[in-house]
């Protein structure tokens, strides 16, 4: 790499890999990114193996359009604006808008492992007083998602819990940041 490459960020620095034909870069970005796009789908559908199919197809699109990424730093809403289009896309073709569907529970299981839909609470609660206290807020705070335009509703996931910036979610989202 040129004396350059330091000035990118590492996910740029295997973007300009992979444009140049180094398989193992689209292995690493796999491995870094396929949980965060995970629990971003299925905070979306509710639905763990639509979920796993959106992550491939998603990985899949990543390695397909390499060349439309300019590294500007700008990695994570890139991917993330390809995901948010393939939820809009499998939104539409489906009657019922899995966006709005309610979860009973908020608990999925995936490989033998609960996975919380919003990662609100804590693991180490002290008290069951607490966890249960938790449990609520976690619940309220689902119930009110649900109420908000799906717009805000994905800005708010991609910034509070998958921690993109204001300036990614507006890059991811295709929108000015106002």
């Amino acid at each position: 790499m040129s004396s350059t490459s330091s000035t990118y960020s590492e996910d740029d620095q295997r973007m300009i890999r992979m444009q140049e034909g180094d398989s193992t870069a689209f292995n690493e970005l796999v491995n870094l990114w396929q949980g965060p796009l995970f629990g971003f789908f299925l905070r979306n559908t509710r639905d763990e193996h639509l979920s796993e199919d959106l992550v491939q197809e998603t990985l899949l699109r990543l390695y397909r359009h390499c060349w439309d990424y300019l590294p500007k730093g700008l990695f994570k809403g890139f991917l993330f604006r390809i995901a948010r289009n393939l939820i809009i896309d499998h939104s539409r073709r489906r009657t019922n808008d899995v966006l709005l569907r309610r979860v009973s529970g908020g608990i999925v299981r995936r490989d033998g492992e609960e996975f919380d839909l919003l990662r609100l609470i804590p693991e180490n609660t002290a008290s069951p007083f607490d966890r249960a206290v938790e449990r609520e807020i976690a619940a309220a705070v689902r119930e009110m998602l649900q109420d908000l335009p799906e717009e805000q509703r994905q800005t708010f996931l991609l910034h509070h819990y998958e921690s993109l910036t204001l300036s990614e979610v507006a890059d991811a989202m295709q929108t000015s940041l106002p």
